[in-house]
């Protein structure tokens, strides 16, 4: 897993990578974070930087902190697990600056980042099976995930996409997806817990959505 996020200059530490080092349930973690953005000073908690991802129910699936975030957090923790998220940060960090990784310039610039980073992820991982029961959410996306990459809603991003005939306009309630993109392999629909078909992004997806903003020049 790569852990480390990195956007611009500030580095993001998966709420699921804390689960994997400390032995704690994920949805322990996020509600440890919670308890922990509540408590903080407001003052303080305007300095730093987190992220807040969630699915297409408005639920929390993850959150991005910051080192200081993810510091912070391991002091409710025990020594063992501080010392593992301490190791694991250097490691991450030592990474990057081996890397030579260049901060991107502009937002465009960074932009096109997000999207190689996704095509690599893409790449790298085992081809997306097409599911008709429930699937595992590491691989897919869903449009407020994919929003959040360049600052857009969900609302506003499946407003463009509809434009740009990605779903099907003649459904009156929910969306999904034409059958193009799907064999595209830019998306499936995913059949949620409640038994609902919910329109679904794969990293492919993400990239090509990515590319297609800017190139017609929606951001």
């Amino acid at each position: 897993m790569n852990a480390v996020v990195q956007f611009q200059k500030d580095q993001f530490m998966s709420s699921k990578e804390v689960a994997d080092l400390t032995g704690k349930l994920h949805k322990n973690v996020i509600r440890d974070i919670r308890e922990m953005l509540n408590s903080l000073d407001g003052s303080i908690l305007s300095h730093e930087k987190y992220q807040e991802l969630k699915d297409a129910r408005g639920y929390s699936s993850e959150f991005l902190l910051n080192k200081n975030l993810s510091l912070t957090l391991m002091t409710g923790y025990d020594i063992n697990a501080r010392h593992k998220i301490n190791l694991r940060w250097q490691e991450l960090e030592s990474q990057v600056q081996e890397s030579g990784f260049k901060i991107p310039q502009t937002y465009a610039d960074a932009l096109m980042l997000a999207a190689e980073q996704a095509r690599q992820i893409e790449v790298a991982a085992p081809k997306v099976r097409h599911y008709d029961t429930v699937v595992e959410r590491t691989t897919l996306l869903t449009a407020t995930q994919v929003g959040q990459k360049v600052k857009f809603s969900a609302v506003k991003l499946n407003k463009i996409l509809e434009e740009l005939d990605v779903y099907n306009k003649t459904l009156k309630r929910g969306k999904a997806f034409k059958q193009w993109f799907v064999d595209s392999g830019y998306g499936i629909m995913r059949q949620t817990d409640n038994g609902f078909s919910q329109p679904m992004f794969t990293t492919k997806g993400e990239v090509w959505v990515i590319e297609k903003l800017i190139s017609e020049g929606v951001c």
